[in-house]
């Protein structure tokens, strides 16, 4: 085992254990994706969906391998035993670090179908990963200002577009929607200049949700709340692969869409999107009350 080594070494060895792998897949996983790309045949696309999903699954698991051989982590979960890998769900999680992405990913992988991200446009470009979330059918947003918005007029909706056309992707297949409310990683300095109501999170947007759920929301079995906590403070990725994340601590609460939302007009009617603040905030709250919980009986 190499978890009791020297901080560097471990952080070295995880980094390329974790390229070494992404290389692996990536090629398999681009090959087949060619041949979705040039054979646009509904019986084709329906027997190579199945296959590219088992790709990125294998990938995940041979993720969280090269993770048990590295690290160290006290895994403390709770929630994630009767979930259905054949269903739809709408995952939720407050956001602090690119290592939820892989807290996320090795717990739920065969539990639920693959998450699907959300991405903004200019990670395409990441080297190897930028392939493969393509060839995935994450969808790529471009995110604008309300200044660029005012002089572009003809870019106000693209992202709802971009949206609505996941889903039609989405809804063919059981499909994990994966939404950071937040929009953006916690930082004690988002939190201030946010004034905050929340003591532990950003203040959550609703409009991403309220999207996917007015394109598809008639599938989705659940929303799947996930609140993740690291009570000796949120890891860097870098001291995540130096095997410094010790403990984790991740809950999960499956809940019910509430009906009245569901393929509601949140764009178009101001009292559904005054519904769905409601909502929203009373899960903000109820997180941020249990996150204060799990660190309280840490301390």
């Amino acid at each position: 085992m190499l978890n009791h080594s020297p901080p560097l070494l471990v952080g070295s060895i995880a980094s390329v254990l974790m390229v070494l792998n992404a290389l692996f897949w990536v090629p398999i996983l681009l090959l087949f994706s060619l041949l979705k790309l040039l054979l646009p045949f509904a019986p084709v696309q329906k027997a190579l969906a199945p296959v590219l999903l088992w790709i990125a699954e294998a990938w995940i698991s041979c993720n969280s391998g090269w993770m048990a051989l590295t690290q160290r982590t006290q895994w403390d979960v709770r929630g994630i035993e009767d979930l259905d890998p054949a269903s739809w769900y709408m995952v939720n999680s407050n956001h602090q670090s690119w290592v939820d992405i892989l807290v996320l990913q090795h717990l739920l992988n065969h539990k639920i179908p693959l998450l699907k991200f959300f991405l903004k446009q200019q990670l395409i470009w990441v080297p190897v990963m930028g392939l493969a979330w393509w060839a995935l059918d994450f969808p790529f947003m471009r995110r604008h200002n309300e200044a660029y918005l005012k002089k572009h007029p003809e870019m106000r909706g693209k992202d709802q577009e971009t949206t609505r056309r996941a889903c039609a992707k989405f809804a063919l297949v059981p499909t994990s929607v994966m939404n950071f409310l937040e929009g953006t990683r916690f930082t004690p300095a988002k939190h201030a200049r946010q004034q905050s109501p929340y003591r532990h999170l950003l203040k959550p947007k609703a409009g991403g949700m309220a999207l996917a759920l007015n394109a598809m929301g008639d599938k989705f079995r659940a929303i799947l709340d996930i609140t993740i906590v690291y009570p000796e403070g949120t890891p860097t990725f870098w001291h995540f692969l130096q095997g410094r994340m010790r403990r984790v601590v991740v809950r999960a609460r499956v809940l019910p869409i509430p009906a009245h939302l569901i393929n509601a007009d949140y764009g178009g009617d101001a009292e559904v999107r005054l519904q769905y603040q409601a909502w929203v905030q009373q899960l903000w709250r109820d997180k941020d009350a249990m996150i204060g919980d799990i660190l309280r009986r840490d301390a």
